[in-house]
């Protein structure tokens, strides 16, 4: 069997868990940030905005803000109103420990509240069969909606389009009236929620609502898409008797982490605690945050408290007490949209995690919006209007980077593509991504399996990684926007900026032409990697199935260590393929497979299988298709094959991060398959072969993180913000590997399973 690594199992947090001793104890946590609504009402929204910015986006810190629950309305935001307002709706309640979902009347779950909670005592909270049961992801009740819009300050709030009038915290020194208008009216300024410059059909529903008891908890993870996550706690039990039931005063637990963290946080959570951070379905317990090498920010969460989660830092809440209610929801900005599309994405394709916020779709639209605005605003000189230039610059560049992706070959452009109108509703059949404009889809196995005139739909990221149905090729080209359109809308919005400032002769150099775009990028894009893949790839007839996969073949990068390949199987292996024109060995696992299963090098005649360059040099089969001259890592001199390592010249190696696989079975289309690698398998084989140095993989990326602070925060002063950087405290020696102290468990079924639900 495969070696798997241990992981960490799920333990609860004590009802009479101290957290500020804990803090004051533990020199890597520490509270975060907070300051006072009435704070706020000191200064210009201006400032407010500014200190957001800065502690929430540029230093990736969360933000605390108190005292909100003094201007909540406590006739409807209290349980009383809710139950009265809601009883008889039916949600969905999730089973923390079944992880299943059953449906609960409002009414039902608020009665059954003080029971759930009197079950938890100080010498019980550990027990399996603790129910523990979480109203969460409902609908925020209108009523709620509506009053904090016109409460919390415009631009971190819902769906913000712009500057609007309120009544919170520094709304009397607010003065829209200077903000200039278009000459229909509408301000000329950013929005504060770019998900608002999507049609209402196309938007995501995101403003949610959680109810919770002692117990429950939200696992681990990072805000979906890289955005700024935003939770204010609007009510909570405060230890009276309610319809005669005892409470216990409610309140909620947060740890989180830096944005500037994210890689470290990775690495911590696969090679020392066992899971996957991209997942998403475990809560650490306190001693695994206490030792870990990176800084821990608490908040205890009361009645009024506005937390601000800042993009792609992880964090995990834990209930407590007989009730906690609170609103929650996202936004998108172009900081987000950056991430989202460099590192977010890209983590949420491999584990096939939905893509809500259809990204690509919001560069576009909003685009579309700020250039009307911006038409009518060349000559006002206000700092709005500076921001919404320098917000639609980055957006253009984001807008380039989707189009050069799309860009078929020069050479040999693509002239039969299907036009399919955008309505935003395509998904790719495997990573579940939302695909803004071109795709690949395959109408020959539509009836397979039961999927009747279902068409099998993939994004071009993933038919580059091999992954398809099981037709591999002969799909089909389909567009959802004319690309006539895109380019001139691309070369429109590209002259509105170099008319922003005519006398800015660097604009040009700046914002070329896309011809010129193009004719910079130096290596292919990804639909031309799929257009060549289409003509290597063989076409496997769905009405005469053969076997496209060879199951059975582990290669030496797995985590079988090669010992379960005996020499008679090999030489059988052999020679049944040794003799094919259109078979060669992978130079490190040695197995013969077919040529387009194997990347060549353009100086020597080794190829290398796409597996073992996943997971021996970390190697995506993007990154060795995109380059018109590609050099395999021995010419390198990198390679880490036994043979190569003989050779005193050279360096072999060393995997980055642990791989610990993916197995996207369960949610990928039913006809999906991968034909290039299997990232089921981790790397653990190739960590064991170098002496899996966890501590040296996570000191290295502590030094990533410090120096990429660095050149942050001196790109930020060159742009005339001026801060300190926070400690980092690095790991006491002696307890970053001690996993005994960490209380490993060697199964890997993870949280014990609640044998029953009562009813």
């Amino acid at each position: 069997m495969p070696a798997h690594r241990t992981r960490l199992a799920f333990e609860p947090l004590s009802p009479l868990l101290d957290i500020r001793r804990v803090v004051e104890s533990t020199p890597n946590f520490e509270f975060a940030m907070d300051i006072t609504c009435d704070a706020i009402d000191d200064f210009p929204l201006e400032d407010f905005e500014k200190l957001v910015l800065y502690q929430v986006v540029l230093s990736g810190k969360p933000l605390v803000i108190r005292g909100f629950h003094q201007r909540l309305d406590k006739r409807i935001f209290s349980e009383k109103w809710l139950r009265a307002k809601y009883a008889k709706k039916v949600e969905e309640v999730r089973d923390l420990v079944k992880k299943k979902t059953f449906n609960f009347s409002m009414g039902h779950y608020l009665d059954n509240l003080s029971l759930l909670t009197r079950q938890v005592t100080v010498h019980n909270y550990t027990h399996k069969d603790l129910q523990r049961l979480y109203l969460k992801d409902i609908d925020c009740p209108p009523e709620w909606r509506a009053y904090l819009e016109n409460l919390l300050p415009p631009f971190f709030f819902y769906l913000n389009e712009g500057p609007k009038a309120f009544e919170g915290p520094a709304s009397e020194k607010t003065n829209l009236s200077e903000i200039p208008k278009t000459t229909q009216g509408d301000l000329i300024a950013p929005a504060g929620d770019l998900m608002s410059s999507l049609p209402p059909s196309m938007r995501a529903e995101n403003l949610m609502c959680y109810v919770g008891h002692e117990g429950t908890y939200t696992p681990a993870h990072q805000e979906m898409c890289a955005s700024l996550g935003h939770n204010i706690m609007v009510e909570a039990s405060d230890g009276s008797l309610e319809n005669g039931k005892p409470t216990e005063p409610g309140s909620s637990i947060w740890l989180m982490t830096e944005t500037k963290d994210r890689r470290i946080v990775s690495e911590y959570w696969m090679s020392v605690l066992g899971h996957d951070i991209d997942i998403e379905d475990f809560f650490a317990p306190l001693h695994a945050w206490e030792i870990a090498p990176f800084k821990t920010w608490v908040v205890e969460q009361r009645p009024g408290d506005l937390i601000l989660v800042p993009p792609l830092a992880a964090h995990q809440v834990w209930n407590r007490g007989t009730r906690t209610m609170k609103v929650a929801w996202n936004r998108t900005t172009v900081d987000t949209l950056e991430l989202a599309l460099l590192e977010a994405l890209p983590h949420a394709r491999m584990v096939c995690r939905d893509e809500q916020y259809k990204n690509k779709a919001i560069v576009y639209f909003t685009l579309e919006r700020y250039s009307k605005l911006l038409r009518q605003a060349k000559k006002v000189d206000h700092t709005v209007v500076v921001q919404l230039w320098d917000d639609f610059k980055r957006l253009f560049n984001l807008y380039k980077s989707i189009l050069l992706s799309e860009s078929f070959s020069q050479k040999n452009p693509e002239k039969n593509v299907e036009y399919h109108e955008f309505q935003s509703n395509v998904t790719c059949s495997f990573c579940r991504c939302n695909i803004f404009n071109r795709f690949l889809t395959c109408p020959g196995c539509a009836d397979a399996l039961g999927c009747e005139n279902d068409p099998y739909d993939v994004c071009m990221d993933c038919y580059v990684m091999g992954r398809s149905c099981a037709c591999v090729s002969n799909l089909k080209w389909v567009e959802q926007f004319p690309w006539k359109l895109l380019t001139e809308r691309y070369e429109a919005w590209r002259r509105l900026i170099i008319s922003s400032d005519e006398n800015n002769k660097d604009l040009k150099v700046q914002f070329p032409t896309f011809i010129v775009a193009r004719g910079q990028v130096g290596k292919k894009s990804v639909a031309e990697i799929c257009q060549e893949q289409l003509v290597r790839r063989p076409w496997n007839d769905p009405k005469k199935p053969k076997p496209v996969v060879d199951n059975t073949i582990e290669d030496a990068g797995s985590e079988s260590e090669g010992n379960s390949r005996s020499k008679k199987r090999r030489k059988m292996r052999q020679s049944l393929t040794a003799k094919a024109d259109d078979v060669h060995r992978c130079h490190v696992c040695l197995h013969f497979e077919v040529n387009w299963k194997l990347a060549p090098c353009s100086n020597c005649d080794q190829r290398y299988c796409y597996g073992s360059l996943f997971r021996a040099f970390e190697i995506s089969p993007q990154e060795a298709m995109e380059k018109h001259h590609w050099l395999c890592p021995k010419c390198r001199k990198q390679c880490s094959c036994g043979a190569c390592q003989r050779d005193p010249s050279m360096k072999p190696y060393e995997p980055n991060c642990t791989i610990l696989g993916h197995d996207t079975s369960m949610v990928a289309d039913p006809r999906s398959i991968e034909t290039l690698v299997d990232f089921r398998k981790s790397n653990l084989w190739w960590l064991k072969k170098f002496g899996d140095d966890v501590h040296g993989r996570i000191q290295k990326r502590q030094r990533e993180a410090e120096e990429a602070e660095l050149e942050r925060q001196k790109t930020l002063e060159d742009q005339g913000f001026s801060f300190e950087a926070s400690p980092f405290d690095p790991p006491q020696n002696g307890n970053g590997n001690d996993e005994n102290a960490l209380g490993f468990d060697d199964n890997d079924g993870g949280i014990p399973v609640d044998p029953s639900l009562i009813a």
